[in-house]
């Protein structure tokens, strides 16, 4: 993937990270998203999706602060670091997700 077809906003993000880039190691990832999307998209026989973006994000993200959660045994603090997000920002999240104790 290059970033020649991304918005400016994130292309400019990607280049100036040092945490993320799409490359070969992130390409099985990369991949299963692809290719979930166009299983979704065959699904819907010619009918417009409405709010895709909140839908994957959704989809995505409650694995990924599982799976944190877990790597972190529970670590509100290790989580948000391993996420790049603030604590504050985790716990929004969990609690939205109703993954909080």
């Amino acid at each position: 993937m290059t970033t020649q077809n991304l918005p400016e906003s994130i292309e400019s993000k990607l280049k100036n990270s040092d945490s993320f880039s799409v490359t070969r190691k992130n390409q099985p990832l990369h991949d299963s998203v692809r290719q979930a999307l166009e299983s979704y998209f065959g699904t819907l026989k010619g009918q417009s999706p409405d709010n895709l973006y909140d839908l994957v994000l959704a989809e995505i993200e409650v694995p990924l602060l599982e799976a944190v959660m877990e790597y972190t045994r529970g670590n509100q603090s290790r989580a948000a670091i391993l996420l790049g997000l603030s604590r504050g920002t985790l716990r929004k999240k969990l609690k939205i997700y109703g993954m909080l104790d």
